[in-house]
């Protein structure tokens, strides 16, 4: 059996339900731009990448530049949408209040929206000072970079680590860290979240102190 000693969380569609609400903000505005694509394709596509990684995807499929105005309008128009239906992801308060572990965040997304959307849900105070964002490593999931970076600076070794997370590309970088990964499968197909490496899968949040704890 394993003997954790730090959980390390994924923001977006862990933490905070706002996968669905900024990809589709996200949508709408590549739809602005030409390119037809649905929620479920944003999730196939996008979701967990890094915006750096994302605003590359997107120039090859437009085979053209972004406009420079489009980063500013998305943050705009997602703090909007997140600031009227952003809510936190059922069961996570309660999970973290029965955890009897360390924890953190590690996510793709930088320090000022964690910011802003820990802080819209009541969720900040748990975090306090346990912020990292891919923006202060190298390189972005799938590389492990975050999570050893996290890891680190809360004091713990890889091994003693568990991941959760709820993408594929999340999970693969959880992995490449060496840690134990948790599959979030609330919107996630759960055989993607296998297939990238996961190596326990649930889709309640309120299990995950036990599954800590019994793992």
């Amino acid at each position: 059996m394993h003997q954790f000693e730090l959980v390390i969380f994924d923001c977006d569609g862990v933490l905070v339900d706002s996968e669905r609400i900024t990809n589709t903000v996200f949508a709408q505005m590549l739809n602005e731009l030409g390119l037809n694509l649905t929620l479920e394709d944003m999730f196939n596509k996008f979701v967990g990448n890094s915006m750096t990684t994302c605003l590359e995807m997107i120039q090859g499929m437009l085979g053209k530049s972004i406009p420079k105005t489009f980063v500013g309008e998305y943050k705009v128009r997602t703090k909007k949408a997140l600031e009227s239906e952003l809510q936190a992801v059922e069961g996570i308060k309660d999970a973290l209040d029965r955890l009897n572990l360390p924890y953190c965040v590690a996510s793709s997304g930088d320090r000022e929206k964690m910011q802003t959307t820990l802080g819209i849900t009541n969720l900040l105070s748990y975090f306090e000072d346990k912020l990292f964002s891919v923006t202060e490593v190298a390189n972005g999931k799938p590389h492990p970079d975050i999570f050893l970076y996290a890891a680190e600076k809360m004091g713990f070794k890889p091994e003693k680590c568990v991941v959760v997370e709820d993408t594929p590309i999340g999970v693969k970088g959880g992995v490449a860290a060496g840690m134990t990964v948790f599959g979030y499968a609330k919107l996630m197909k759960p055989e993607k979240l296998t297939a990238a490496g996961a190596h326990i899968i649930f889709d309640e949040m309120k299990l995950l102190p036990e599954l800590v704890e019994n793992n």
